[in-house]
């Protein structure tokens, strides 16, 4: 893993959110779109080298709408910037930690994602990202 990709952030309203971000950070976020496989609307913002993604869910059976009812909103996910994401996957897999999709799936962001169970990272979902080359 080369780096924190983003920091996800679960949220209600991302409209209110984004102006929350907003005056917090001093900047609109760069990007906003919806990835429809995920039940989800995301935008992201960016700190310096750092993102931030806030993620408001687009249908009550989303990952991100089972999230809010269950622990309410705020940080989801942690995602690293990983070279060669297949790779990385066997890797963690070797290693004992619980893979959720073994097959990589488009993101939001351009990128490839994949995703490790909290049971099997102390309680915290970890996303594996790839920039897609195109």
């Amino acid at each position: 893993m080369r780096k924190i990709e983003h920091i996800g952030i679960a949220v209600k309203d991302l409209a209110a959110s984004n102006t929350l971000f907003e005056q917090l950070l001093g900047q609109p976020p760069y990007k906003e779109e919806t990835v429809a496989s995920e039940g989800v609307k995301t935008s992201f913002f960016k700190n310096g080298p750092n993102k931030i993604e806030l993620l408001e869910a687009t249908n009550p059976d989303s990952p991100i709408a089972k999230f809010i009812e269950k622990k309410g909103e705020g940080i989801h996910h942690i995602a690293f910037d990983v070279e060669d994401i297949v790779v990385e996957i066997a890797r963690l897999k070797k290693e004992g930690f619980i893979v959720l999709n073994e097959t990589p799936k488009k993101g939001a962001d351009n990128k490839l994602v994949a995703f490790l169970h909290p049971k099997s990272t102390n309680g915290v979902l970890i996303e594996l990202c790839q920039e897609i080359i195109e």
